[in-house]
């Protein structure tokens, strides 16, 4: 088998010995090459070639960062594009670009956790311990033992775990100008309440559009791959609860941002992975796509990383699109 592996060492919690003994140890069971990444989109371009090389794995070691340009690269030149169903409800529109139909053979995905939350693996049960995480890496490849994992495409974005418009992705962008080495949950906190209060973009009006429903306003908006959505220090957080790798997308979305509803929904995330429910809040399971517009532009977020400003985005699930050595 023929591999590489991916090292972000900017990631909050890798380190050249935990690089050393991964590669050591992957070396005694495949014929492994070591990248270290240095520029944003490094790991994208080394997996998209990768896969255009036919190579076998690729793992990335970093935070989900590191791990979304993996996925990316390795789907980059490997889908055939399809009419996706339309949204739903009588003003919506036929949507403009399509959703995946069918993808080709790609490079496997490995994961050895190095970041701060590193939602992805953990929603794979792949220990946050990065020397754990190489035993039960090595334990699978010489098992045999892999999954299938479904996907979320956004925009020709590919995500593992989440991406949103709103709120989320103004706190994604503040976080982003003051990130380093030592991302905590207090950052992420501390962004949360000024982009509440001061939200760089206002509010802008969302109207969210999917089959079956008519549209529905909003002015944040959640789309999950799987739950936990995230994490806050050890507490897991909980929107869509019966969102996994094996459905499709959840919509979590509220069309109020009052401060009893805020507090409302931040404690049931917090507290319970029942269902949750409100008058404010519109919330969806598996869900084959999504589509939502803006009245002007909003910030938009994959994986945790700020793409940019969109005034519309569709979603799409896209079932059995990678498979995981886990």
């Amino acid at each position: 088998m023929r591999a590489i592996l991916v090292v972000n060492p900017q990631a909050t919690s890798t380190t050249a010995g935990g690089r050393d003994v991964l590669a050591h140890a992957l070396a005694s069971q495949v014929k492994l090459d070591v990248v270290e990444t240095d520029y944003r989109g490094h790991a994208m371009a080394v997996a998209r070639s990768a896969a255009r090389d036919g190579i076998d794995l690729v793992v990335a070691h970093g935070g989900d960062g590191t791990v979304n340009e993996v996925v990316n690269g390795l789907l980059a030149d490997a889908v055939t594009p399809g009419a996706p169903p339309q949204a739903g409800g009588s003003a919506a529109r036929t949507p403009g670009r399509g959703g995946p139909t069918q993808i080709g053979h790609v490079p496997a995905l490995g994961v050895v956790p190095g970041g701060s939350a590193n939602v992805f693996a953990r929603a794979l049960g792949i220990s946050a311990d990065s020397f754990e995480a190489t035993h039960q890496l090595l334990n699978a490849l010489e098992n045999d033992r892999s999954r299938r994992v479904g996907l979320g495409l956004a925009d020709g974005h590919w995500f593992t775990f989440n991406a949103g418009l709103g709120w989320d992705a103004d706190v994604v962008g503040r976080v982003a100008k003051r990130r380093g080495k030592q991302t905590t949950a207090g950052l992420y906190l501390r962004a949360a309440v000024r982009s509440y209060f001061r939200p760089p973009l206002g509010r802008p009006d969302l109207t969210i559009r999917i089959p079956g429903e008519e549209p529905a306003e909003a002015l944040t908006a959640f789309v999950s791959n799987t739950d936990p959505w995230s994490y806050l220090g050890r507490r897991a957080v909980h929107l869509n609860p019966g969102c996994s790798f094996e459905t499709g997308l959840g919509l979590f979305a509220l069309n109020g941002l009052g401060l009893p509803t805020v507090f409302k929904h931040v404690r049931q995330a917090l507290v319970t992975k029942s269902n949750q429910r409100g008058r404010r809040l519109v919330r969806h399971d598996d869900l084959p796509m999504i589509r939502i517009d803006a009245a002007e532009p909003v910030n938009f977020q994959v994986d945790g990383d700020l793409v940019g400003q969109r005034t519309e985005v569709e979603f799409f699930s896209v079932p059995n699109a990678l498979t995981v050595i886990a």
